[in-house]
């Protein structure tokens, strides 16, 4: 059985119409893996039985014990309508401490599955995947989950039932509306007459659309009478949901073909009338090949398998292959595609599959693969920024080695975990999303890796930036025979939006660059200030304003540096700096090479950029997360004094029945241990989730004391 569908995911494999590329994404707590069980079961990869009890996606022991999913895995499964069909999972997380993992998962995906909770609706996190699917170009179909709820707690009637689907359809389109590129807004919506929303229970194994109630002859009615006389197993007979579900996936997402020809523009900026450009949005089986990973897994036997996208050509073992952000060249030694948890090997892979291949060395998730150099496809780019970080360290010297070697494996699996390693010190740091990110993968290297560990406290990660613009400071070199007068002044809101979504790619600016022209001179930008811009990086903008400097263009590339190390580390506490413009007015160069050497340039331009901040009014920034807690209403006076007793600020309350759902926001520095404050305080029963992460200005009462202390922790004088 097994071998005649691995024969037939092999033979579908190469027929590019009949594959669908899909993930899900949800709230956590929606029923997600309960879901992609049931999906699996039906097409006959896990035992009916076991399906919803099995948790095959979630193959982390934390995962099992914890009861969410942390790693997303990809599973490949064949589905019959009229023919048969390929379809490609990917698991992905609901916590919002794993979105790193969806927003790497939607780069492989054409289209998604969003998940909802009928009682619960639509929830800051439903919106945040979403965000991340329609920002990748990934079409949505929805699914309400948990039907059953409504029938057996909130006893709705058939047009209750109705009503309240209607509203989280409603809900779900107005944010496809406000989020989706122009052009897409009406046209992705999803509609119950269409067929791109069904409902059902994932852990009852049901699901219904209105075409199949239409055509089955089965209505609200029957499924509320199956749960009053206990004929839940007879309906998940009439509709099972593996067909509802798949069969809206068959016919409404795209093939990788179709998919290719709209999201390549807009995920990879190379030349589109190049060859290889031509082979990506074809998707050409027989054009170059192109492979983009996604997700790290190590496999006891195999070693680093990189699973992904293989968005044009073919590959095989033995191909020499060249990764684009490495700088290397490789072999590879294995191709793979998936079934469950399971990898099969394979001769080749071909184009719009989603695959494993083993042997590339070291990579890293978002590289690019290809044979020869190309235009890599653009940065993965995560929605929230890595706040917290801890300091982690063996706790026997001898186990140093590994440590090291640990932290490069996990800095793989999970890109969006920071990790800077000193291995002369020993002491390592990793900065996460928040708490329970950075706890988890703790336990993961205490528990999975056997490896003991200390951790320090949590550590928030400030930003530096200015006030005003500033006169011009002049950075002399070590030689005094150069002289770089540097301007500092804050960065105008929206490009700084700019960057932060995407739009404004980073990087140092080599020749004319049609996008950054487009783009700034939309938002107001002369057409020589944009000609001055040399480097985009981590929100700040470098651009230089000398006019006639002979050797000006020697120099640049150490300029550019150095105004990297300043960004990296600002004067205040050595924090990174953000937000800021930082130009060139002018040099005084000498005339002999000899006597501009890095050892010259470096400490000039880094003297000049940090004068000029301190003249700019330079000030701490901290990180705010904007949380929606849900609670029932007898909480909250309690809850509203736990948010001001954390600096916080409550935005919003609003009331439905005796639940309340409150808006706040909340200073990181203050949420160390939120979870439990929360829990004491609403009697475990209040859930918080994160909704969005933001920079604002410490308070002038406390600034002095935060810089004291942080730049006490890195070891500085107390006296900037």
């Amino acid at each position: 059985m097994a071998d005649e569908k691995t024969r037939k995911i092999q033979e579908l494999m190469h027929q590019q119409e009949k594959i669908r590329n899909i993930a899900i994404a949800a709230h956590i707590d929606h029923g997600k893996t309960t879901f992609s069980d049931n999906l699996l079961a039906g097409a006959g990869m896990i035992s009916k039985e076991l399906a919803g009890k099995q948790l095959a996606l979630d193959f982390h022991e934390d995962e099992a014990t914890r009861g969410i999913t942390i790693d997303s895995a990809s599973v490949s499964m064949v589905h019959k309508l009229d023919e048969e069909y390929l379809i490609n999972l990917i698991d992905t997380p609901g916590h919002v401490d794993f979105s790193g993992e969806v927003t790497r998962a939607m780069r492989a995906a054409d289209g998604c599955i969003v998940l909802v909770d009928a009682v619960e609706g639509v929830m800051p996190q439903t919106e945040t995947v979403l965000r991340q699917a329609l920002k990748e170009l990934v079409k949505p179909v929805l699914f309400l989950n948990k039907v059953d709820r409504l029938i057996r707690e909130v006893k709705l009637t058939p047009q209750e039932m109705e009503k309240r689907f209607i509203s989280v359809i409603n809900h779900v389109n107005e944010l496809i509306s406000n989020i989706a590129p122009e052009g897409y807004k009406e046209k992705w919506k999803v509609t119950v007459s269409e067929g791109s929303v069904s409902f059902g229970s994932a852990f009852h194994n049901w699901a219904l659309s209105f075409q199949y109630m239409k055509s089955k002859g089965i209505t609200f009615k029957d499924v509320i009478d199956a749960y009053q006389n206990d004929k839940v197993k007879e309906l998940a007979k009439k509709a099972p949901l593996h067909e509802i579900v798949l069969e809206m996936v068959i016919k409404h997402h795209p093939n990788p073909v179709q998919a290719q020809k709209y999201r390549i523009p807009k995920i990879w900026h190379g030349e589109l009338d190049s060859e290889i450009g031509k082979s990506l949005i074809n998707c050409d089986a027989d054009g170059e090949p192109v492979f983009v990973p996604t997700k790290i897994v190590v496999d006891r036997h195999a070693g680093e398998v990189a699973a992904g996208r293989l968005f044009s050509g073919t590959m095989k073992q033995g191909d020499d292959v060249y990764m684009n952000l490495a700088k290397r060249n490789v072999r590879i030694q294995q191709v793979s595609v998936y079934r469950g948890a399971h990898r099969m090997v394979v001769d080749e892979v071909s184009a719009g599959n989603i695959v494993g291949v083993v042997g590339l060395k070291d990579v890293f998730t978002g590289e690019t693969v290809s044979k020869k150099p190309m235009e890599p496809f653009e940065a993965i780019k995560h929605l929230f920024e890595p706040v917290v970080t801890k300091s982690i360290e063996a706790t026997k010297a001898a186990d140093l080695p590994r440590l090291v070697e640990i932290l490069k494996q996990i800095r793989k699996e999970d890109p969006s975990i920071k990790i800077e390693i000193d291995e002369q010190t020993g002491e390592s740091l990793m900065s996460g999303m928040g708490e329970l990110h950075l706890e988890i993968i703790e336990n993961r290297i205490k528990s999975e890796k056997g490896l003991p560990v200390k951790t320090s406290p949590p550590i928030i990660v400030y930003r530096e930036t200015v006030s005003r613009e500033s006169p011009s400071a002049e950075g002399r070199s070590p030689n005094k025979h150069n002289s770089f007068y540097m301007r500092v002044e804050p960065l105008e809101n929206d490009v700084y939006e700019a960057i932060k979504s995407g739009e404004l790619r980073e990087g140092r600016v080599k020749k004319k660059n049609e996008v950054i022209f487009n783009v700034l001179s939309g938002l107001g930008w002369s057409g020589d200030m944009i000609r001055d811009v040399k480097n985009i990086y981590k929100g700040n903008i470098f651009l230089d304003e000398t006019r006639g400097e002979v050797h000006i263009g020697e120099v640049m590339e150490m300029v550019l540096d150095a105004f990297e190390m300043v960004m990296n580390q600002g004067p205040l506490a050595r924090e990174p700096c953000m937000k800021l413009k930082v130009s060139l007015d002018d040099t005084r160069l000498h005339e002999d090479a000899i006597h501009r050497g890095p050892a010259q340039v470096y400490p000039a331009v880094r003297e000049g950029i940090l004068e000029a901040m301190r003249k700019a009014g330079s000030y701490l920034l901290e990180p705010l997360q904007i949380h929606v807690i849900e609670i029932p209403d007898k909480f909250l006076g309690a809850v509203t004094k736990l948010v001001g007793s954390k600096r916080g600020q409550m935005l919003e309350v609003k009331q439905e029945g005796t639940q309340a759902e409150v808006k706040t926001k909340l200073p990181v520095a203050e949420m160390i241990g939120w979870s439990n404050d929360l829990r004491s305080a609403t009697e475990g029963r209040g859930t918080s989730s994160l909704l969005d992460q933001l920079f604002e200005k410490v308070p002038a009462s406390i600034q002095a004391d935060v810089i004291r202390k942080i730049r006490r922790r890195k070891g500085l004088s107390e006296n900037q």
